[in-house]
């Protein structure tokens, strides 16, 4: 998997792009790990436009994210999901537990 981060005032945007499955761990932890230790940031962003597949150790790898921000006072949302990607999310029923847009 690929990220590009980016940010805008209070909201970081990491883009994805590829496979986010199990061995994307190291590098989605480190990409959002800068973001989690900046007070300016608030909100994470997480485009999943360019994803053609997750498993559910991506699943894992969200919760697990926001449960870190909620711990900071932060949240995190999902954009752009499409195709099997937005399947996946619908089934884990993700809507409940994140702003999905």
């Amino acid at each position: 998997m690929n990220i590009q981060p980016s940010r805008t005032g209070e909201r970081a945007t990491l883009r994805l792009s590829g496979r986010f499955q199990f061995d994307s761990h190291r590098d989605f932890r480190s990409a959002y790990d800068v973001h989690l230790a900046d007070p300016g940031v608030k909100v994470i962003v997480l485009d999943f436009a360019g994803v053609d597949y997750l498993d559910s150790s991506a699943l894992g790898m969200l919760l697990l994210l926001r449960e870190k921000l909620g711990a900071v006072g932060k949240t995190v949302e999902l954009a752009h999901a499409r195709g099997v990607v937005k399947q996946v999310l619908d089934v884990a029923n993700f809507a409940r537990l994140f702003r999905i847009s």
